[in-house]
């Protein structure tokens, strides 16, 4: 059985990403945890600020976050229904990222899933402000990024993104295994190369990696002239038709550097693209 958090603002893009996940695992035994966290300077639907007092405030948002998580949690059934499919909810006071800390290590949650874009749609930033926070604090558990409102498509091609660099441990790569064997999608492993040469420590990684992707379908491409790495990855996701891409999260990552230059940012360059970002099994 598989333990899915759904993190969720109440926005159409929460909600389409919480539907790309019931589909993604139709065939496997899942519980999904929706989860709603909010405080004091969360909105009151159909209310201006300022009226009501702190306590009262936080009452109000409560039983609107209960409500509505409910509320959600019917929609989906009634979307598509599944009899291997539970779901529960969640609503509570303070930090997302503390709660989401506290929900994995007390429902041994295996992958999150989150919008790329909440309520703002701002198109200026790479995720959703709190989907990047969340990347950035956490370490411990998959994430996906769907995009906003998108027509669910069954991965059939997936991208590694990769420097050969870290990342191409069996424990690291298991999550993106187990997406793959969900659509018997075939993975292609992008490497952006800085250098014409791969290091030693690259060499054993990329071998490693070919070890791990033994029993599926793949494909090696590599990647050495460009002037802008985000501007490759698009056109290499858009070339090779890719359904999902997947990266590995690590300080110093290519992920990190990535997430960090401007034009990455751009979310319309991902739009249709859901990510699936992976933790660093090897670092623990």
């Amino acid at each position: 059985m598989k333990n899915i958090l759904v993190a969720t603002d109440f926005s159409n893009n929460a909600y389409a990403s919480l539907f790309y996940a019931t589909k993604l695992f139709k065939s496997e035994v899942c519980t999904f945890y929706l989860l709603n966290t909010y405080n004091e300077f969360t909105p009151i639907q159909g209310k201006t600020g300022g009226l009501l007092g702190r306590k009262k405030h936080l009452e109000h948002v409560k039983k609107e976050s209960e409500t509505r998580l409910n509320e959600t949690s019917h929609r989906i059934v009634l979307d598509n229904s599944n009899d291997l499919h539970h779901f529960e909810t969640r609503s509570a006071e303070g930090s997302l990222i503390k709660i989401i800390k506290e929900e994995i290590a007390q429902k041994k949650i295996d992958f999150i899933v989150m919008g790329n874009k909440g309520f703002t749609q701002t198109a200026d930033v790479f995720f959703g402000s709190n989907t990047i926070q969340v990347v950035q604090a956490l370490n411990s558990c998959p994430v996906f990024a769907i995009p906003g409102e998108m027509d669910f498509k069954a991965p059939k091609d997936i991208a590694f993104v990769t420097d050969y660099k870290t990342g191409c441990h069996p424990s690291t790569l298991a999550p993106l295994l187990f997406v793959a064997s969900l659509s018997n999608a075939a993975i292609h492993v992008m490497h952006i190369n800085e250098r014409q040469h791969l290091s030693a420590e690259q060499e054993n990684n990329r071998i490693l990696l070919e070890e791990c992707l033994a029993n599926v379908e793949h494909s090696f491409h590599n990647m050495y002239d460009f002037d802008d790495k985000a501007k490759v990855i698009e056109t290499f996701l858009d070339t090779m038709k890719i359904d999902l891409y997947a990266m590995v999260n690590r300080k110093k990552s290519l992920f990190e550097r990535l997430s960090r230059e401007p034009v990455i940012k751009d979310v319309s360059m991902y739009s249709d693209v859901p990510f699936l970002i992976l933790p660093d099994e090897s670092e623990k």
